[in-house]
């Protein structure tokens, strides 16, 4: 089975992710993402392929749903969701999205497990990479868009200091979005100063109009979020170690193209930017290439 690492945790559930993958709590419009009760993880394989499983679980319903059409893209044509009794907490059962399981109702499952297809769904913007979404849900109520347990982050995500500039190489060039290394080394996430303290990022700014903080202890309130000086948002609401912060008027410019950052954390491997355009293929860069983003106020 695949290497897992645990990532977040519902009362006694324990939510993992790939070693070499990535995940978010915040990189969404979904509204799970707003209220910390939902986490996408990302487990660096491509549409069709094996989705590992993220909690120990037996499978209790599975339910193909429909799904709009793929705004640019070509999308699978429905979704699934999939519901898991958790083994750890008889209490609480498991929502998983976005996975045609390769499982049967009744399977016991456990973390690293090939739990199904990765499939692309029409609820997806054409830069959304293949993932699974999960929440911890009551078993009265599994279903509804709202709703869910509150998770907590168990990755430690201590960084020496805030990125000075968004300076970097490109790595991975597509019509769909642009990845870049940093030129000063980061590991887990992007870190941004939070109220005079490190914190990392995680959400798409400034194109979801909110984003979310990861920091080791508490998150202070009312704390203004400064990516390379410049200010980003504002802290409204923290639980524990996250907090969410709404934007401030602000752009980020590459070569004069107005783009989206997108932003994660990797357990393992060094983070990297993911650059969204406008529309697709408007933002074309040349792998190797050596770039610069500049955050840009609002006039």
């Amino acid at each position: 089975m695949e290497r897992m690492v645990p990532i977040a945790a519902s009362g006694s559930v324990t939510v993992f992710s790939p070693m070499n993958g990535r995940f978010s709590f915040f990189n969404s419009p979904y509204p799970m993402h707003f209220s910390l009760t939902g986490v996408d993880i990302y487990p660096e394989r491509g549409f069709g392929e094996m989705a590992p499983a993220p909690v120990k679980g037996r499978v209790v319903k599975i339910r193909k749903v429909r799904a709009p059409g793929g705004r640019g893209f070509r999308d699978d044509g429905f979704d699934c969701v999939m519901l898991l009794e958790s083994l750890e907490d008889l209490g609480r059962v498991v929502k998983i999205l976005h996975v045609d399981p390769v499982v049967d109702c009744g399977e016991v499952v456990e973390p690293g497990q090939p739990l199904g297809r990765l499939l692309r769904s029409g609820y997806f913007n054409f830069w959304t990479d293949p993932h699974t979404h999960l929440e911890v849900r009551r078993p009265s109520d599994p279903f509804r868009a709202r709703g869910g347990f509150t998770l907590r982050r168990l990755l430690s995500v201590d960084e020496p200091g805030p990125v000075e500039e968004l300076r970097g190489t490109v790595t991975r060039s597509t019509p769909e979005y642009t990845l870049i290394a940093l030129r000063e080394k980061v590991r887990i996430g992007l870190p941004a100063d939070v109220g005079g303290r490190t914190g990392l990022l995680d959400g798409g700014i400034p194109h979801y109009g909110r984003f979310g903080v990861h920091i080791r202890g508490p998150v202070p309130r009312n704390s203004l979020v400064r990516l390379c000086g410049e200010p980003i948002g504002m802290i409204k609401t923290a639980t524990g170690n996250m907090g969410l912060a709404e934007c401030t008027s602000f752009g980020i410019e590459v070569d004069g193209v107005e783009v989206g950052l997108s932003l994660y954390l990797s357990p393992a491997s060094e983070p990297k930017l993911k650059l969204i355009p406008p529309k697709r293929g408007m933002l074309m860069l040349e792998e190797s290439e050596e770039v610069s983003l500049a955050i840009k106020r609002a006039e």
